[in-house]
């Protein structure tokens, strides 16, 4: 395609949330939205997409939809399960894909993306927003690339998440029943710890790591044994670690759906992210802090470019993988994965 013509894609699975910010995204990086469709037209996001995007054609069928080749680009934020089949079937349909996290839920649904991208030219990337969608994520990295903090030898990646809807509805409101199902949604390991991974990989810049251990357990939700509520993981490449805390105790007092943090040791300085909230001292998010050798400062990310979604339409039509390189993603959904099948299993979760 010519660099003039727009990036024509489609949505394909509209169960979570995600969809919003992947959609208003790549329309903002100037792609064409030209038709949805999803396996439950009646489930909420469902209808809050119809409603935003009224004039983009709603499709009965979804593998209809895939098939269709006036499309370049395929994105899903189906339930879980659906979205390896999904992108297996978009990749072998001439289409790239964007996936919302996780990408996938088994290793063998990792294994056919990954022979589906090698046999089509085509890629499959997968929205870890809690780097490519936040400011002080970008800012970080730009930091760490610069030799701010020195290299760095450690993250620690904390993810926590409310259940309910900002707390106001109450219990476990707001949630579909796929939510409490761990083989459709794939466990807390596969699906919210793929973010924390992901950073790892990046701020290290490993290209590999192992799982050294993992566990998962439900501790505070006995009536739904199907969800894990808790789970931490330790990772190690060949010369740096990683912590990563993630779990769904998110109390209703706090503003927002969660105070996602992260730190980066460098051996000469240290960063932190307060990615959402800062807890009893600034508004908004995008809290950045970082240390070195000559002073201790908090940086305003507020001007910071996001560029994942431009990257994305430009790697469409330029064949490149600038938004996420392949293997990063690939090395990412393994690694959570491994940590999900591998964890030991705590509380009501066993």
């Amino acid at each position: 395609m010519t660099s003039t013509q727009p990036v024509r894609f489609a949505a394909v699975g509209l169960d979570h949330a995600h969809i919003h910010g992947q959609v208003a995204g790549l329309i903002k990086a100037g792609g064409e939205f030209v038709a949805m469709a999803t396996d439950d037209p009646s489930s909420g996001v469902a209808h809050q997409v119809r409603e935003r995007y009224p004039d983009v054609p709603f499709v009965e069928n979804p593998d209809e939809l895939i098939a269709r080749d006036d499309l370049d680009l395929i994105v899903t934020a189906a339930v879980p399960d659906r979205r390896g089949p999904i992108a297996v079937a978009a990749l072998r349909s001439g289409k790239d894909v964007v996936a919302d996290k996780p990408g996938c839920v088994s290793h063998d649904q990792l294994e056919e993306i990954e022979k589906a991208v090698a046999e089509t030219g085509r890629f499959w990337s997968v929205t870890f927003s809690e780097r490519f969608e936040v400011a002080s994520a970008i800012k970080a990295g730009q930091l760490v690339r610069e030799g701010r903090i020195g290299t760095v030898v450690q993250t620690i990646g904390l993810g926590p998440h409310r259940i309910g809807d900002r707390g106001h509805l109450g219990g476990n409101a707001g949630r579909p029943d796929w939510f409490y199902e761990k083989e459709r949604y794939g466990g807390i390991l596969a699906d919210i710890a793929s973010h924390q991974i992901d950073q790892f990989l990046w701020y290290t810049d490993s290209r590999t790591a192992e799982v050294v251990t993992s566990s998962v357990g439900n501790f505070a939700n006995p009536d739904k044994p199907g969800l894990q509520d808790f789970g931490d993981v330790l990772l190690r490449s060949d010369h740096a670690q990683g912590y990563i805390r993630v779990d769904w105790y998110t109390p209703a007092g706090l503003g927002t759906w969660g105070d996602g943090r992260l730190m980066i040791l460098g051996t000469e300085g240290y960063i932190e992210l307060r990615k959402y909230v800062d807890i009893a001292g600034r508004d908004g998010g995008n809290h950045l802090f970082v240390v070195d050798g000559e002073k201790t400062e908090y940086i305003d990310c507020s001007d910071v470019e996001l560029t994942y979604y431009p990257d994305l339409v430009r790697d469409v039509r330029e064949r490149t993988t600038t938004a996420a390189p392949q293997e990063h993603t690939f090395e990412t959904m393994r690694l959570a994965l491994t940590a999900q099948q591998n964890a030991a299993v705590r509380g009501a979760a066993r």
